[in-house]
């Protein structure tokens, strides 16, 4: 029997979150930004020996990491505090016409199975120019800039979408190492800055043991 994703209006005052819900629900600007250096030498040999996209590999550990921490499974979405029950990563993607689409990735801990899931929808989305779009997981956004080299970006507050969001360039090869500088934008309502590190603490962790 195949599980449904589902996704339900909590009250914040039920949860972990009600003085953030609080403080920053109507704050002109409730995003915060951090920016950390990853070592991604072992996602690259992955990437290399097995045949893998670094892209999704990243979207993966992305998602295991995620997974682990509980605020990414509350987010707000318009006045309302949403739980699911599923993550999601979303990608950009070339598309056939020359412009970019968003395609959002069902994260599964079957590192094949996301794999399948990946080319096959991202390859659909370059070929249709439609947009994947999954709105019964909380989904983590990422934007790969992986030809151009940058020290850090910040993303903007659309006030529509509260969606945490990475954003990253080139990676950088030394003698020894592959480094990778990721920023993570997220909405101060979903989580504390503390739960934020501590993920990407977690995304280091399991771009090592992949």
């Amino acid at each position: 029997m195949i599980k449904k994703d589902m996704m339900q209006e909590i009250n914040p005052k039920d949860t972990t979150r009600a003085y953030a819900f609080e403080m920053w629900m109507k704050a002109p600007m409730p995003m915060v930004t951090l920016i950390k250096t990853l070592y991604v030498t072992r996602l690259r040999h992955i990437s290399k020996k097995r045949g893998l996209k670094f892209n999704m590999l990243m979207c993966w550990c992305i998602g295991k990491a995620a997974s682990q921490v509980k605020e990414f499974y509350m987010l707000p979405v318009g006045n309302k505090l949403i739980k699911y029950d599923s993550i999601a990563v979303n990608t950009i993607v070339a598309n056939s016409q020359g412009e970019v689409s968003s395609c959002d990735i069902p994260y599964s801990e079957d590192l094949s199975r996301f794999n399948e899931d990946y080319l096959h929808l991202t390859r659909q989305v370059a070929d249709t120019c439609e947009n994947h779009d999954i709105t019964d997981r909380m989904v983590v956004g990422t934007s790969a800039l992986a030809q151009y080299d940058i020290d850090g970006a910040v993303g903007m507050y659309s006030g529509i979408f509260n969606n945490p969001f990475m954003i990253w360039g080139a990676y950088r090869k030394s003698w020894l190492n592959t480094r990778l500088t990721v920023s993570f934008q997220f909405h101060h309502t979903q989580m504390d800055g503390a739960h934020a590190a501590r993920f990407l603490d977690l995304l280091q962790k399991e771009i090592n043991k992949l």
